[in-house]
């Protein structure tokens, strides 16, 4: 997904031609769809944020730079809308809580509450998905999409120091869930 490669779609987008957003999106999909996945659960919540990210990259392509990468600006637009998204979650939790606190029934034990788990063959995602987001984030900017840290730094809009800080966090986070998830299976570590 190169800027240079999709200069004259990007051209022919700005004109409004749908053929060219039909180009884009099937060139950039595939890369947008993971990074959305590895930041957000839930099928869904991730269908929904693809939609905004398309949606917002239609109606900023007028303010798009050519001059910058189209992959960091398309990754910039990702970012924020599933920071957008997390904000909106966090927000309806708050009301559903505070809706719950002021409703008076009894409480029930919820013993007809099944927790379902989702187990994947995937052992990092699931290790992954154990960080924060703030770690989880910068772990898949660096090593999904091989960000430096300095384009991080600039794509979270965050000092290079806090990039740093949470790169060192998440990797020691994640070496240290890795050395217990292999004790509790009885195999070789697998992190040193």
């Amino acid at each position: 997904m190169q800027g240079s490669d999709l200069t004259p779609w990007l051209q022919r987008l700005k004109e409004g031609d749908r053929e060219a957003f039909r180009y884009v999106y099937d060139l950039t999909v595939d890369n947008v769809y993971r990074t959305v996945a590895l930041l957000v659960s839930g099928r869904q919540d991730i269908e929904d944020i693809m939609n905004e990210i398309y949606l917002k990259l239609w109606l900023s392509l007028p303010n798009y730079d050519s001059s910058r990468p189209f992959r960091n600006w398309l990754h910039g637009i990702t970012i924020r809308q599933v920071q957008d998204w997390r904000r909106k979650k966090w927000r309806k939790f708050r009301l559903f809580e505070r809706q719950k606190m002021l409703e008076i029934e009894p409480e029930h034990p919820q013993t007809d509450r099944v927790i379902l788990l989702n187990e994947t063959s995937r052992e990092m995602l699931d290790i992954l998905n154990h960080l924060s987001y703030k770690l989880r984030i910068v772990v898949v900017l660096r090593y999904y999409h091989e960000y430096s840290i300095s384009e991080i730094s600039e794509l979270l809009e965050i000092p290079m120091g806090t990039v740093k800080s949470r790169h060192h966090q998440a990797l020691k986070e994640l070496r240290k869930h890795s050395i217990l998830l292999d004790h509790e299976e009885g195999g070789d570590c697998f992190v040193h």
